[in-house]
């Protein structure tokens, strides 16, 4: 009798155990997915003004179609951020984030196509915008940023839904009431006059 209570409190503290170890491990990979959302987030903000910067050196007509496009997304994100404020849930993803962000990227490819480099001189200067070159720079580290960000951001996600979908975590209500975190899936490839150069 004494030995089958022993037993017992052993396999009761070794599932104890497992359950917090468990809902430990979801707890730091939620903060783990927070934590990319954040920071692709501000990778994203980065290429939205790395796109603006670029627009300035664009033909009148490219620089309409990034401008608008980049604007666009930004000021969808600030909306977003005062409508909903401090309450807003950091694995959520907001509606407007994948068809915006998408478009970004179809009016870099659009100002950036294959075979030919959009960035202008200055009209009437004959040398090469010492900007320009600055601003092409500037828009391919923050498009390979929003490309790590977001990969960084998914493979989170990934382990956060693989711990979420285990039955003990489920029957054992582990997650709590936190959302299951959702992949961000949008367009983020580099143009390809900008990955030329």
């Amino acid at each position: 009798m004494i030995e089958e209570l022993w037993l017992l409190l052993a396999v009761l503290l070794v599932l104890g155990w497992y359950l917090t170890y468990t809902a430990s491990r979801l707890d730091r990979l939620h903060a783990k997915v927070t934590a990319a959302r954040t920071a692709l987030d501000v990778q994203l903000l980065r290429r939205h003004m790395a796109a603006i910067e670029a627009g300035r050196h664009l033909d009148p007509a490219s620089a309409l179609l990034v401008t608008d496009a980049a604007s666009r997304a930004m000021a969808a994100a600030e909306h977003d951020e005062e409508s909903r404020g401090p309450e807003r849930d950091p694995l959520d993803v907001p509606d407007y984030l994948e068809p915006l962000e998408s478009e970004v990227s179809r009016a870099l490819t659009m100002a950036f196509p294959a075979g030919r480099d959009t960035l202008d001189a200055a009209p009437a200067d004959p040398f090469v915008d010492p900007f320009a070159e600055d601003a092409r720079r500037q828009l391919v580290q923050a498009c390979t940023r929003v490309q790590l960000a977001r990969r960084f951001h998914n493979d989170a996600v990934a382990q956060a839904q693989r711990v979420r979908d285990k039955r003990v975590v489920r029957w054992a209500h582990l997650a709590g009431h936190a959302p299951v975190p959702q992949m961000v899936d949008f367009d983020d490839e580099l143009p390809p006059g900008l990955s030329e150069g």
